[in-house]
């Protein structure tokens, strides 16, 4: 019993300064990366018990919010500029960007044979509104745009469009049917390598500028250790094979 009840604090002992170890990460995520994020939060905390408080948006809105004070720890961007302009403005810690994946964009649609291998449904009579996010503030909105010109069809489509905020809103403009088709980041419509449900195009990475994410540590998360723990995780081989499996190339 003596030695049952030594193992029991022991134990107890353990999970106390495990607890006291954990730290949580306030961390600003571009909507594109929403799927992924979840899973290797689950992972993060399993390993190291440490957490993450996400928020998922578009980048050039989060960029506005960091510039103004937003408590976040890391950002995990759409694209390599804005973390590069806060490396510039002193409120990213030098040395800690790296590009964690290289997005792309699909043009997707909720019906099932909708959308063809070529993209021909864009010049259909009856295409319906076209969603796409916002070029301001979302890379894969003006990547969107890119294409439109790419095909000369920005006459014939500007009619039809219909604008997001960030990519996780104009994906939820095709999936209630609000909008026929829609330029959506394909980790958004796969599931285990798979399409979840739909058709879609995989439009050619020749039709817009590589969609490099970049991700970087904030002044703010410079003594943070899930912020530090995070960065290193999305640099790991399994945590890369799993970013692959959404779509993404690395």
């Amino acid at each position: 019993m003596r030695r049952l009840s030594s193992l029991f604090t022991l134990l107890f002992a353990t999970l106390v300064q495990s607890s006291a170890l954990a730290a949580e990460a306030q961390v600003a995520v571009a909507a594109n990366f929403a799927e992924p994020i979840k899973a290797i939060a689950a992972v993060l905390e399993k390993t190291t018990g440490h957490t993450l408080k996400v928020s998922t948006g578009a980048s050039g809105a989060f960029y506005t919010q960091i510039k103004n004070g937003a408590p976040f720890d890391v950002f995990l961007s759409a694209d390599n500029e804005r973390p590069e302009m806060l490396e510039k403005d002193g409120l990213a810690q030098p040395g800690t960007r790296f590009t964690y994946a290289t997005g792309k964009l699909v043009l997707w649609s909720v019906k099932a044979g909708r959308v063809d291998d070529k993209g021909a449904v864009l010049k259909a009579a009856d295409l319906g509104k076209v969603a796409f996010a916002n070029p301001k503030t979302a890379p894969y909105g003006a990547a969107a745009m890119q294409v439109v010109d790419k095909l000369g069809l920005k006459d014939a489509i500007t009619p039809k469009l219909v604008q997001g905020e960030s990519i996780g809103q104009t994906f939820n403009f095709v999936k209630t049917g609000n909008a026929d088709v829609g330029f959506v980041a394909m980790s958004q419509v796969l599931e285990g390598g798979q399409l979840k449900a739909g058709s879609m195009w995989v439009i050619p990475q020749t039709h817009y500028d590589p969609i490099r994410q970049d991700a970087v540590l904030l002044k703010k998360g410079a003594g943070n250790e899930a912020a530090k723990a995070l960065l290193k995780l999305l640099q790991s081989p399994n945590i890369k094979d799993l970013i692959r499996s959404y779509g993404y190339e690395l």
